[in-house]
């Protein structure tokens, strides 16, 4: 839009606070922004002289201007990150936070469970978290149900069903972790406290909790049942060293919502510390995408919004490294000088730059292994004479069971790595019996004819794991294909770790121990893993059937100590009766041979 075009709308523009949205040619949203005069704020980009090129870009592409009025800068701002949040236009700052984060579940049923979920759903439960860590939650389960004494079986626990005795204790209930609702020891009442002594556990706010079982433990101890007092006072103790372990900022402190951010040229890093009760008990560090050249203020103050409502943080005062425009008038925005809030915020810097400098030394480490990779695929090319770099190589090996049921397989590396997605497993339609040579020459040709219909690239190096025998039939697959000088092929040896080319007299050696040699290596052990795997699968799921499982009377267990034995139906058929009749009995083995007469017979 330029700025004569602007004219024609702009006295259409309210001067009120609220929220306005830039559109594209293609009606797409690509920037939301809040102020509070609308008409100010929007005539500002298309009056001054813009320095930075990417604003001129985002000018360049508007089409379009919508606005919302509110009735103050807080719904304008709390507007503005709901809608960045839901749309994530290309020319906003964007919270790389994607990931889908744990809750702990209170079920919304009789006497609650209390467990791990990824999903929140709207049917009455209570959710706490989310919380970062699937340890730190596991953890957290795991710590509950060593202090409180929940159920964590799935019986449906109505009164009624209670009341007709339909359920016994289980072992959980010996062992002191329930206290056995499931046959009406424990009402709904003593139940409740103990999920609200849960919450307080996972709001980190242990003294409750401590003081309870400290009466608890001095009625036993009056009761004069001291096995039990021993049981809570062990409780105690284990709450007192978990709250040790525990770090803790001020053990007199409320709830806080800690934030640092750190920038590096487009991208900010902010780290967000939860204190509740004096106990940091969430730790996050989000990376943050900017576009416009946006101030540290604004985007810290959009962080703290995105992270808040992620987290479901109701903390009434936010800790800051320096002053923000964060218009939610209820919440208190401190910028400690010193104490332990400032010990906090240091804190909080300390982790926002240990993640930067991890994610630095992952990129350090990648960019270490892609090179080191890339001289590996060079070494290979080079011992081979390779036309091209073969950064995708695939490799195919035929597998059987004691002579019978065949199945091909076929692994994709790329780069020097495996692209498990491009994997392939081949069930033998065209061939009967065991023929390894015509078994690879269909597996061969099913794969390429699929590549050439889909006009996908083939790889430059194509590794057939057998005898000269099955690469002379990949290459006749290549003939019928008309594929010949699309890839190299090349056969490797099933015992000597030699690759030869077809028409070579003379086998090639990898130079021993070479990093190229080991790649190949690699290569085959994962397609004689990935082979066998399929073969044991479809052979635990029954997929394979053969000839003598027809038999009456003669079982799969017969079949396979037959196979196992004599490695194919064709040489059971040609072994003499004493032969079978050693292995499985003279009564089998008359089955066995009759069958056959009759078979061929028939024949006849």
């Amino acid at each position: 839009m330029t700025a004569s075009e602007f004219q024609h709308i702009v006295s259409g523009i309210p001067q009120q606070p609220g929220i306005y949205k830039y559109y594209d040619a293609g009606n797409s949203l690509i920037y939301v922004g809040k102020a509070k005069n609308i008409r100010k704020r929007v005539t500002s980009y298309f009056t001054k002289n813009l320095s930075n090129y990417k604003t001129h870009e985002l000018v360049r592409r508007i089409k379009r201007i919508e606005f919302t009025i509110v009735s103050s800068e807080q719904d304008a701002f709390l507007l503005e990150n709901s809608l960045i949040k839901e749309f994530q236009p290309i020319f906003n700052i964007n919270l790389k936070d994607d990931k889908t984060y744990p809750f702990i579940i209170i079920k919304n049923e009789p006497f609650p469970r209390v467990f791990l979920t990824r999903k929140k759903i709207d049917d009455g439960s209570e959710y706490l978290g989310p919380y970062t860590s699937v340890k730190k939650v596991r953890e957290l389960i795991e710590f509950t149900r060593q202090t409180i004494p929940l159920r964590n079986c799935s019986l449906n626990l109505t009164a009624k069903n209670i009341l007709q005795k339909k359920f016994k204790v289980c072992l959980e209930y010996h062992l002191g972790n329930c206290k056995g609702p499931c046959e009406g020891m424990q009402s709904n009442e003593d139940y409740k406290e103990s999920i609200d002594q849960l919450k307080n556990l996972l709001r980190g706010n242990l003294s409750p909790v401590i003081r309870h079982f400290k009466e608890e433990m001095k009625e036993f101890s009056m009761k004069l049942a001291f096995e039990k007092a021993e049981i809570t006072r062990k409780k105690i103790e284990y709450l007192e060293n978990y709250q040790a372990r525990s770090v803790v900022a001020n053990a007199k402190g409320g709830d806080l919502d800690v934030f640092y951010l750190v920038k590096e040229k487009d991208i900010a890093f902010v780290n967000f510390l939860m204190v509740r009760n004096g106990t940091i008990v969430q730790t996050q560090t989000s990376k943050v995408e900017t576009h416009l050249d946006e101030p540290e203020d604004e985007i810290l103050s959009f962080s703290i919004a995105q992270l808040r409502a992620n987290f479901n943080s109701d903390a009434m005062e936010i800790i800051v490294p320096f002053a923000i425009d964060y218009p939610q008038n209820d919440i208190i925005i401190t910028i400690p000088k010193g104490g332990d809030k400032k010990k906090l915020l240091e804190l909080s810097e300390t982790n926002a730059n240990y993640f930067i400098e991890e994610l630095k030394n992952k990129e350090r480490l990648k960019l270490s292994r892609n090179t080191d990779k890339i001289k590996v695929l060079e070494e290979l090319q080079k011992n081979l004479q390779l036309a091209e770099l073969p950064v995708h190589i695939e490799c195919f090996d035929n597998s059987n069971f004691q002579g019978s049921y065949p199945v091909s397989a076929m692994v994709c590396f790329k780069n020097g790595e495996p692209s498990k997605k491009d994997y392939r497993h081949f069930n033998i339609k065209t061939v009967d019996g065991i023929n390894d040579f015509a078994s690879m020459k269909e597996t061969v040709y099913r794969r390429y004819k699929r590549l050439l219909d889909e006009d996908h690239p083939f790889p430059q190096l194509v590794i057939i794991d057998g005898g000269k025998g099955q690469l002379s039939a990949a290459l006749e697959a290549f003939y019928e294909l008309k594929a010949i000088g699309k890839s190299t092929l090349v056969g490797l040896a099933k015992n000597e770790e030699e690759l030869f080319f077809h028409g070579d007299k003379e086998s090639l050696k990898l130079p021993y121990n070479s990093d190229s040699l080991k790649l190949v290596r690699r290569i085959r052990d994962e397609v004689h893993r990935f082979g066998i795997a399929f073969h044991r699968d479809k052979r635990s799921k029954g997929t394979f059937k053969n000839e003598l499982e027809d038999i009456p009377g003669i079982g799969k267990a017969t079949v396979d100590l037959l196979i196992k034995e004599f490695k194919s139906v064709k040489n059971v058929r040609e072994k003499k009766l004493e032969d079978i009749e050693k292995l499985v009995g003279k009564s089998k083995a008359m089955m066995i041979a009759n069958y056959f007469k009759l078979k061929a017979t028939d024949h006849r």
